[in-house]
């Protein structure tokens, strides 16, 4: 497994990959499917500029030929709060799952933030009924500070997230 940094070259992939997280799994994310498919993929080339406060990793088999997982971090730049970070939109190809993708990927996107001068911790949301995304960030030292009610709405059924948060 090899992880780094996507860049805008790395578009098409990327894009295939999050249109199939949205697909298989609607109910973890606040984006859709049919609002994302819409976007360019030069759309997605700007998304992935990275800069000191945004990048998206992304995690690949096979050398570099099949990317198979991603997770993006942005940090806040407001100077009251340049302290946060935020992790958004982690996801494993499910034929890579149970073989390490996530937690590699999150390890790398922690240690990327504790080198960040003054970035002092990470947070991030998930479906309350995702167990094994909650035992990942758990496991990583990610603490539950409390849930929100009907975060989110897919369809007619309504979904709580827990918030999570990692001090580095």
């Amino acid at each position: 497994m090899y992880i780094r940094t996507l860049a805008p070259s790395d578009a098409e992939s990327y894009r295939a990959l999050r249109l199939q997280s949205l697909q298989q799994h609607p109910e973890a994310f606040l984006s859709s499917y049919e609002s994302e498919v819409k976007l360019s993929t030069e759309t997605t080339r700007i998304k992935l500029d990275s800069s000191d406060e945004h990048f998206t990793l992304g995690a690949f088999l096979d050398g570099e030929q099949r990317l198979v997982g991603m997770a993006t971090l942005f940090r806040e730049s407001r100077p009251k709060i340049q302290h946060k970070a935020h992790v958004y939109a982690v996801y494993v190809d499910p034929d890579a799952r149970k073989h390490g993708v996530g937690s590699a990927l999150m390890l790398e996107l922690i240690a990327r933030a504790k080198a960040a001068p003054g970035l002092e911790l990470l947070t991030l949301t998930v479906t309350s009924n995702n167990v094994p995304a909650k035992r990942l960030y758990e496991s990583l030292g990610f603490i539950r500070y409390g849930t929100e009610p009907k975060a989110m709405k897919l369809g007619s059924e309504y979904l709580d997230e827990d918030l999570m948060v990692l001090m580095l």
